[in-house]
């Protein structure tokens, strides 16, 4: 348990748990496999369960610490635009998630990682995907929505930049 969580109280507290959670599920163990494999599958469930809880506890944390993005047009004025509000409605709620966070808020690639537990490359392919749907949708004018490859940079291209 150490060695996939790196904390030892937290180590402890999964072990206790999976201890635990084997004693209360032992009718249901079969014989034909070994006990241990089955406690270690118990154990490595229970600290994964326990990274994934401590994940959104810190993705909390982040956003407290991230604080308000800069100033900009106000989201909720710019929703108001029935064209653009009806081709983010088409969009799956996925794409929707990480356009409004990028374009709405000026989060970056890892932010939105962060914000919805995915990897930034997952991030930056609904952002295309995103984007390109919106071009069609929004096709009569073009300068409605412009969006580009750079509006979709990953945060290390951004620090490369920012350098």
């Amino acid at each position: 348990m150490l060695g996939v969580l790196g904390d030892p109280a937290a180590a402890e507290d999964c072990t206790q748990e999976a201890f635990v959670l084997a004693f209360r599920a032992w009718g249901r163990w079969r014989p034909d496999a070994p006990a241990e494999a089955w406690l270690h599958r118990i154990a490595i469930n229970v600290a994964v369960s326990y990274q994934r809880k401590a994940n959104l506890r810190s993705i909390g944390t982040i956003l407290r610490r991230l604080g308000r993005p800069a100033a900009g047009p106000d989201p909720a004025q710019v929703a108001l635009d029935r064209d653009l509000t009806a081709a983010l409605r088409r969009l799956s709620p996925k794409l929707r998630a990480a356009l409004v966070l990028r374009h709405y808020h000026g989060y970056n690639n890892r932010e939105i990682a962060a914000a919805i537990g995915k990897s930034e490359r997952t991030v930056n392919k609904r952002l295309r995907i995103a984007a390109e749907k919106m071009r069609k949708l929004l096709a009569r004018d073009a300068n409605e929505f412009p969006l580009d490859v750079s509006a979709s940079l990953s945060s290390r291209s951004e620090r490369m930049s920012d350098e």
